[in-house]
């Protein structure tokens, strides 16, 4: 089984309930929103991580990261942006879709495509929940699951 810590919108918090959600995961992928350079050498530190370019991240070293990614995963096509707006309209061969930006946790299965959205576990934004997300590849089944924050 492989496993995949998901998180969006960390906006410079980094908790301990989302470091030991990631601890024994293969990859994190971070959906952008990351706002100190900080977060991404914690991460790297647990697992390989793949990150892209939020609408908040500014400065020299965010400039370096990318705003969407393609990867794949165990033989799963993944395709990463951090708002939702900028999602590629063709899907065909991309099994899983992800964004962050709302920071409200989202998970659906669009044809054949999941469409995630792990919400935000930085800092709490009004009344929404603090989430993350933990994606699983085992024998070429996906599983995706909200992960529920104290905040």
């Amino acid at each position: 089984m492989y496993k995949i810590g998901i998180i969006s919108d960390t906006h410079g918090l980094l908790r301990e309930e989302v470091m030991s959600q990631l601890e024994d995961c293969q990859l994190i992928l971070h959906a952008g929103d990351i706002n100190k350079p900080e977060i991404l050498t914690t991460l790297e530190k647990i697992a390989p991580l793949k990150v892209v370019r939020g609408n908040n991240d500014k400065g020299e070293w965010a400039e370096a990261l990318p705003e969407q990614l393609r990867f794949t995963v165990e033989g799963k096509n993944f395709f990463m942006v951090h708002n939702k707006k900028d999602f590629i309209k063709d899907r065909t061969g991309i099994d899983v879709m992800i964004c962050g930006h709302s920071h409200k946790y989202s998970c659906n299965l669009e044809g054949e495509t999941y469409v995630l959205n792990p919400g935000s576990c930085g800092k709490r934004r009004f009344d929404l929940a603090v989430t993350m997300a933990i994606l699983t590849i085992d024998q070429g089944q996906i599983e995706i699951t909200q992960i529920d924050l104290p905040h």
